[in-house]
């Protein structure tokens, strides 16, 4: 009988292919069958693991999502650990979510492709709030450890704020996917650092007392 790992992992490849899929072609091209030859599978082995296209699809956007997360946290634990400031940490985190590379960019295409049908598909649509609600979780908290070591005034409201950046990231992002060649020739990608730095920097206006004491 295969490992636990072994499901996992095949689990994980047909989410990777139908991603793959989604990125070279579009939604529309993921099919059971095109997923199994993408990941190098029998359509028997697929349905094994996933009933319907619905499931797979389901399976394969918490994959997305889930890798996207991963290199968020890993940003948070790496400002802390290194004693960054919080508003630098926050950029950081703020541009994995732009697709200023082919990685990102793939990434993207696939999300929104997702958020697409999670129109009319409940399932779907919940993965898209809560990743939505997660990354404003992130923005308020850290807003909020501003307010305490001194990055963010004290009265500021740090749902309103995280509200207001994650517009704006979300703004930028889509920007960057319709025209990464920019207008007249001149690439989007080379504002993206400087306003987001803008838009933090209405925000967390002061310096961390914690590293500077």
């Amino acid at each position: 009988m295969p490992r636990t790992a072994d499901h996992e992992q095949r689990r994980r490849q047909i989410a990777d292919a139908v991603s793959q899929l989604i990125s070279e072609q579009g939604l529309d091209a993921v099919t059971v069958a095109r997923t199994a030859a993408a990941a190098g599978m029998s359509v028997g082995l697929v349905q094994h693991y996933f009933r319907t296209k619905d499931e797979m699809l389901l399976h394969a956007f918490r994959e997305v999502s889930a890798r996207i997360r991963a290199r968020v946290e890993q940003r948070i634990s790496d400002g802390v650990e290194q004693k960054r400031p919080i508003a630098r940490v926050m950029a950081e985190v703020m541009t994995e979510y732009i697709p200023l590379d082919e990685a990102r960019r793939a990434e993207y295409r696939v999300t929104r492709a997702f958020a697409g049908r999670a129109l009319d598909a409940p399932a779907l649509a919940e993965v898209d709030t809560e990743s939505a609600r997660r990354l404003r979780e992130d923005i308020t908290r850290a807003v909020h450890n501003g307010k305490e070591c001194g990055e963010v005034d004290e009265h500021l409201d740090p749902r309103s704020a995280a509200v207001r950046l994650a517009a704006v990231m979300e703004g930028l992002a889509l920007q960057v996917y319709r025209e990464p060649e920019g207008v007249a020739g001149e690439s989007v990608t080379r504002f993206v650092a400087p306003l987001l730095d803008a838009e933090i920097g209405v925000v967390f206006t002061g310096e961390c007392r914690q590293y500077t004491a």
